[in-house]
């Protein structure tokens, strides 16, 4: 088996201890084969209700919590969790699947490699997420800034999985021939490219009504469920009725 970076994990038998550290991967595992999950982070929050043993955050899990929960496989991702908890993992001989889907075709790759990996059978959502997004973009698009951070401010560059859906839903990110995937531009280089939207989701960095569109009024704002545009799985069933609708809310009228 191999994981989206093409490594070689070894999997003598499917699974039957699975500890994540991506909370849109536990939610996947969860609503298919929610008998195999051992562990979760900190930041796993859905499905609702989830009670699982917790590792800690996704950048600084305790590797020493998550080793005496007897994983026979981990799953991590390029972007959530560092390297160096990858490496450690397995120096101590626990396979890690590691995955980094950054548009929604590789996103929807990823998942099916990963659950067959697992010994599962295809997901109804999974089936019914790629129905959703096969519908055409709207007719008209908006020239939008994407901040993911602020202090110092970070927006959506080139190559993104969050970039990709927004692209799919009629928005043309001002960043988007950015070399950088996350450029860190100032206030004043975010004016001059005159968004004509800004697009603030709730994580990671929680963007509010009172902590985000101030910075950049006139332009009008909109706030976004970080959830439906970042993570990769369950969600995406519903993701695109989810963002556009917040996005017609924030779309001057033409």
């Amino acid at each position: 088996m191999r994981d989206d970076l093409d490594r070689d994990v070894d999997l003598p038998h499917p699974p039957r201890r699975v500890v994540s550290l991506v909370p849109s991967l536990t939610e996947a595992v969860a609503m298919t084969l929610p008998g195999i999950l051992a562990g979760a982070t900190d930041y796993c929050t859905h499905p609702a209700g989830l009670d699982l043993p917790r590792v800690g955050g996704t950048k600084y899990p305790s590797v020493d919590r998550l080793l005496e929960l007897r994983p026979d496989l981990v799953l991590a991702n390029v972007e959530e969790n560092r390297e160096e908890d990858v490496a450690a993992l397995g120096a101590a001989g626990v396979p890690v699947w590691v995955t980094y889907p950054r548009d929604l075709d590789a996103a929807f790759a990823s998942l099916s490699r990963l659950l067959a990996a697992l010994g599962a059978d295809r997901p109804a959502w999974l089936a019914d997420a790629e129905v959703a997004w096969t519908a055409p973009p709207p007719d008209r698009t908006t020239r939008a800034v994407i901040p993911v951070w602020r202090k110092p401010w970070v927006v959506l560059g080139s190559g993104t999985f969050a970039g990709d859906l927004l692209r799919r839903l009629g928005i043309v990110n001002v960043f988007g021939d950015d070399p950088e995937r996350y450029p860190r531009p100032s206030l004043e280089l975010i004016r001059a490219r005159e968004p004509e939207l800004a697009i603030l989701p709730d994580e990671p960095y929680a963007f509010t009504a009172t902590d985000g569109p101030e910075f950049f009024a006139p332009t009008p704002s909109v706030l976004l469920s970080g959830r439906h545009l970042t993570w990769y799985g369950p969600s995406l069933a519903e993701a695109r009725t989810v963002l556009l609708t917040a996005l017609a809310s924030g779309r001057r009228p033409s």
